[in-house]
Order: structure tokens, then C-alpha cells, then sequence
């Protein structure tokens, strides 16, 4: 692929991935996309190829699954291709209580929204050093800025992708590598679906799209920001929080989160 960006993508196969590959698609960047759904990852790669000509690679893996981000590594050595870019997008929710979800299904949550994570960033953050160039693109939450009655566990893994990301963001300072959290608030896609497997919520409005997001998300990115929060509401929300007692916030955020 020479050298030309080449951009690893987690979670590609829809919603705010989707629409972040074809951000990165339109600067004319190399890609490779990982998600469980082989079909529609294919699918996107085909449009991607014919529209931007542009080469794609599919890696089908599921993050839920401990040993899948070295699995992901090796196959892209395998591959002889570098990655410039890491867009750790994988991640899911459940809305319900802690005490009545699966712990089984909850601790996969940590797996992919946190484990997984922080392994590929591990793995693929020595060679941008090394290089001197490079970045990461994690996407978080306005989640994270709060506690999460009834999204519980999802909240705190969001919680953990802003502080992660904001410390390697000044770790990587003078190094040439990047690394920028985006933190969407509720946005359409098929988040919500999944999020409801167990329970469902009285339906919430005002949510960005998809595109909406991916476009503030990496035009943040290519601005070298910390932080990317698209919408006025979600950066009101963030700056609100800290000045807010967390009494407050609780029940606030339990309200939004209520379950039918």
C-alpha cells in the first residue's frame, strides 16, 4: 500500500464505524475494517473500492473474544501492511439493571468496549512511536462524563476510555502520534437495538446521525484535538457535569435511563 494511510477501523460494519470509514475513505486512505459481520463488511468494501478507489482489507472477528486483538495483529503482519491510523469504534451497551443482566454478557461488554481496547492500542501504538507518526481515534461516550443507573457497566466503560484517553494524549505529546476521544451522545444507529435485548426504555429523541457524528469525530481527529464532542446539548452536558452534585446527576442520568 505504500505510502499511502493505511487506517485500522473496529465495529466497521455499521453506524458511527461505517460512517468514519467513509470519512477516512474520502482522504483517500487505505483500510482495514474489523467486525463479527463479514457480509456487510464486504459490502462497505466494495462501495469504498468502486467510490474511492481505495484498497480495503476485511478482517471478520468478534472482540467479545479474549484472544481476538492479537489474532487481529498477527493477521495484519501477515498482510505486510502498516497501520497508521487506529479507530477503536467496537463497543456495545445493555439497558437494564446490573442486578438482572447476565454477568456473563456484561463482562463481554468489558471485553470489547475496554480489554479489547486497550490491547490493540498496546499492540499497534509501538510502531507509531517507532515511526513518529500515527494516531488513535477512540469513540467514548458523553456516557463516560457520568454515573449510568441502568446502563451500569456500559457507562463505566466509557468512563474508562476518557480517562485512558486523555492520559496517553498527554503521554504522546512530542512524539508525533496522536490520540483523540469522541464522545457522541445519543446517536441513530443500531446501539439501541442491541442496548435492548434485556429491557426495553421509554425511546429518547433529539439524536444525532451517524454522519453527524463521524464527520465532527474526524475532522477532530485530523485537528490533533483531545476531545471530540459533537452537539451543543453533549457539551453542555460535559460542562455541566463536574459542577453538578453527583446526588443530582444519579438520579438525572436514572430518569433518562428508565426502564419500562
Amino acid at each position: 500500500m505504500g505510502n499511502i494511510e493505511t487506517v485500522l477501523v473496529t465495529g466497521a460494519s455499521s453506524g458511527i464505524g461505517l460512517e468514519l470509514a467513509r470519512c477516512f475513505a474520502a482522504d483517500k486512505s487505505n483500510l482495514i475494517f474489523v467486525a463479527r459481520n463479514g457480509e456487510a463488511l464486504e459490502k462497505l468494501a466494495d462501495e469504498l473500492r468502486r467510490r474511492h478507489g481505495v484498497k480495503v482489507e476485511v478482517i471478520v472477528s468478534d472482540l467479545a473474544r479474549r484472544e481476538s486483538p492479537q489474532q487481529v495483529f498477527d493477521r495484519v503482519g501477515k498482510l505486510g501492511l502498516v497501520v497508521d491510523v487506529l479507530v477503536n469504534n467496537a463497543g456495545f451497551g445493555l439497558i437494564g439493571t446490573f442486578g438482572e443482566l447476565p454477568v456473563g454478557r456484561q463482562l463481554e461488554m468489558v471485553q470489547v468496549n475496554i480489554a479489547s481496547l486497550v490491547e490493540l492500542t498496546g499492540l499497534f501504538l509501538p510502531g507509531m512511536l517507532s515511526r513518529r507518526s500515527g494516531g488513535i481515534l477512540n469513540v467514548g461516550s458523553v456516557a463516560g462524563f457520568v454515573p449510568g443507573p441502568n446502563m451500569a457497566v456500559y457507562f463505566a466503560t466509557k468512563a474508562f476510555v476518557l480517562s485512558f484517553s486523555e492520559a496517553l494524549f498527554e503521554e504522546l505529546r512530542g512524539t508525533g502520534v496522536t490520540i483523540t476521544n469522541l464522545c457522541p451522545g445519543p446517536t441513530e444507529s443500531n446501539f439501541f437495538q442491541v442496548a435492548r435485548q434485556h429491557r426495553e426504555r421509554e425511546k429518547s429523541s433529539g439524536k444525532m446521525t451517524s454522519l453527524e457524528v463521524a464527520v465532527t469525530g474526524h475532522r477532530d481527529f485530523r485537528r490533533g484535538k483531545c476531545l471530540s464532542i459533537p452537539g451543543f446539548g453533549n457539551v453542555v452536558i460535559t460542562k455541566m457535569a463536574p459542577h453538578l452534585p453527583r446526588a443530582i446527576i444519579r438520579k438525572a442520568v436514572a430518569k433518562l435511563n428508565q426502564l419500562k
